[in-house]
């Protein structure tokens, strides 16, 4: 975070930096397969599995189709027809949702305030044609004067294009752009790659002095740096 160059603008992770499912994947997951006939379903064991399928993902798109084979690998031996043939399009529509999500609690406090210090305030999200109307329906869109996401631009983080177009439409050098997210491939060293500023969120530790924060409200005093 050491650079002479004033920053004029934030752009912002979504998921896991903004918001998150709401209990949680497995919840949702349970809760929509119990109203096509697969029930007992535990939560934790969905959420698990959901896990070990996001971390075993290659070339991963954020299509419908990547969802679809995704969630075939989550509910691997839990369900006897595939839920492709099932409960799917249910599913994702029902992350499409504002109820399948909780917006933490330090966003729009430090939203308001970036505003009010006059800062520019953008969206880079790796995701799909739900998020757009999604963070309509959350009341956060207004917040950004431009929301840049993955299936619109064609490419994903950590991928220099989507970060290079936002400074785009945002007139910026990338130096003068702070970038936030909670994942330090994707969203750190994707932006540090296309000449971005950038800082990683973690909530759940403590986090790492110059590298990390573990709040949004410590982004006001970053900004004046």
């Amino acid at each position: 975070m050491n650079d002479d160059t004033h920053i004029e603008a934030v752009t912002f992770d979504v998921g896991g930096t903004l918001i998150q499912p709401w209990p949680s994947v497995g919840h949702v997951y349970a809760e929509v397969a119990a109203r096509h006939g697969v029930k007992n379903l535990s939560p934790e064991k969905i959420n698990h599995q959901f896990r070990a399928a996001w971390r075993a993902k290659t070339n991963f798109n954020h299509t419908r189709e990547d969802w679809a084979a995704l969630m075939e690998t989550t509910f691997a031996g839990l369900t006897q027809e595939q839920p492709s043939r099932t409960f799917f399009p249910e599913l994702y529509d029902r992350f499409g949702a504002p109820e399948a999500w909780y917006i933490f609690d330090d966003v729009v406090p430090a939203l308001e305030v970036l505003a009010t210090i006059g800062m520019r305030l953008a969206v880079i999200s790796n995701w799909d044609e739900r998020l757009q109307p999604l963070l309509q329906q959350l009341e956060l869109s207004d917040y950004f004067e431009t929301i840049l996401v993955s299936c619109e631009v064609g490419f994903a983080k950590p991928s220099p294009v989507i970060f290079e177009q936002a400074a785009k439409k945002l007139g910026l050098p990338p130096e003068s752009i702070l970038h936030v997210g909670d994942n330090f491939t994707a969203d750190v060293q994707g932006a540090r790659g296309a000449g971005f500023r950038a800082i990683q969120i973690d909530r759940k530790s403590p986090p790492i002095a110059n590298q990390q924060i573990g709040s949004l409200a410590e982004l006001k005093s970053l900004c004046a740096q």
